[in-house]
């Protein structure tokens, strides 16, 4: 007898799969992708609207036809080369025009990789060791942002993980997002050693978390004080919040920016880049290091200009946009017709529900939602053909193909998901 695909997988791949997200662990096992295309993801549990959108990396909607056609094009022309193209070149000044803090850009293969060289370039270009960054702010899986926080204003960092070195950790200092004070204090502690500040200017890695501008032009005002570098990771919030991601929106201006996600069309990509001066101290131009064969790959280059151009037009924006409005809309109407506390938060084609009652505007508080209903209700959407984000930490994304007929299959599944729940009380 023929294996089943996931004692296939179990017996392969740690967990079963290939990255933690995937596992669906509140369900006897994960989904299995068969294809997608729009708004849809065709799996083992046959048709789903996707509002997880690849994690926030699909914006048009799956297999998009200007980004396929532009893959093809390339894969007939090759695809590694190794070697300069003009397409990067394009890509770059593209990037450039609509993201004005940046000068000059490294393209790298995932928002890990440009968040790590981002920071190692910091601390080239200012000769000191220590980062600041914030609770409940993800930025890949390297040793120096893999920390947590402890109690206090600040903690000097303690592995999130299992490998990474105590002596390597405590050269990250963790602090309260969305709180000033505490991050001037964390400042004033570490003093003329601290070489960044890396954060997201919209968190989106423990549910959805928008702050404060004054919390953002608090780091702007003491980085400059201090003489370190400012870091927005918009690996998510790049090119979704708008072409000019969220430094556009809020007014603050970063020394460095890391991009990734939506900026690759659904094609691995990450890059990061910013002041001129900062950026020249990258090999070849200068000490600090950073090399890739598949820096730059044609295939995801040229599914990001394909991206861009479509953006370009302010349509995609426009309907994605407007989904996430809807949807959260309805989210708060059914929650409260069937008796449940739900708080919504939402940012352009960003959004999460948490159960609980009160604002979100810390880690602290996306902690007190249910978490235990939310992934209720995903098991219940899942049901009615609706693949929310598998998480309460992680965001739902619409995307240009989620047109008002998805929006209304998706309103009338979590209605009737919400009803249920409501039941099992």
């Amino acid at each position: 007898m023929l294996m089943d695909i996931w004692e296939r997988a179990r017996s392969v791949f740690p967990g079963g799969v290939n990255s933690p997200a995937r596992a669906l662990k509140h369900l006897p096992r994960p989904l299995v992708a068969k294809g997608a295309e729009g708004a849809y993801l065709f799996t083992d549990k046959g048709r789903l609207v996707d509002l997880c959108s690849a994690f926030g990396a699909i914006i048009l909607g799956h297999n998009h036809p200007r980004v396929r056609e532009a893959v093809i094009r390339q894969l007939e022309r090759g695809w590694i080369y190794a070697l300069l193209t003009e397409e990067e070149v394009e890509l770059a000044e593209a990037i450039k025009r609509h993201v004005s803090s940046i000068s000059k850009i490294r393209f790298v293969n995932t928002g890990t990789e440009a968040t790590m060289n981002a920071i190692r370039l910091a601390r080239g270009y200012t000769k000191r060791d220590v980062i600041i960054k914030f609770d409940g702010n993800f930025h890949g899986s390297h040793d120096y942002v893999l920390v947590k926080a402890g109690s206090g204003a600040a903690t000097w960092g303690v592995p999130t993980s299992a490998g990474i070195p105590a002596e390597v950790a405590k050269l990250t200092v963790v602090v309260p997002y969305n709180d000033v004070e505490a991050f001037r204090r964390a400042a004033r502690e570490v003093g003329d050693r601290l070489a960044a500040v890396i954060v997201e200017p919209v968190a989106g890695n423990f549910g959805l978390i928008i702050p404060d501008v004054e919390f953002l032009k608090a780091l702007r005002e003491e980085t400059e004080a201090v003489g370190a570098l400012l870091i927005f990771d918009e690996v998510i919030t790049g090119f979704r919040l708008g072409l000019s991601g969220a430094q556009g929106l809020f007014g603050v201006r970063p020394d460095l920016t890391t991009l990734g996600k939506v900026l690759g069309g659904g094609f691995p990509i990450g890059a990061f880049g910013g002041r001129a001066d900062v950026m020249d101290l990258l090999a070849p131009a200068g000490p600090v290091y950073n090399a890739g064969t598949y820096n730059a790959h044609p295939v995801s280059v040229a599914a990001g200009l394909a991206v861009l151009k479509e953006l370009e037009t302010g349509v995609p924006y426009e309907i994605a946009d407007a989904a996430a409005a809807k949807i959260a809309e309805g989210v708060e109407d059914a929650a409260g017709r069937y008796g449940f506390d739900v708080v919504v938060k939402r940012m352009a084609s960003m959004f999460q529900l948490y159960f609980k009652k009160g604002d979100v505007k810390t880690p602290d508080d996306v902690r007190q939602s249910d978490e235990r209903l939310y992934l209720k209700l995903h098991e219940l959407a899942l049901r009615r053909g609706v693949y929310l984000t598998p998480s309460q930490y992680e965001v739902n994304f619409t995307t240009a193909a989620h047109t008002k007929d998805v929006v209304e299959e998706v309103l009338r599944a979590l209605e009737d998901a919400f009803k249920e729940l409501s039941l099992q009380r």
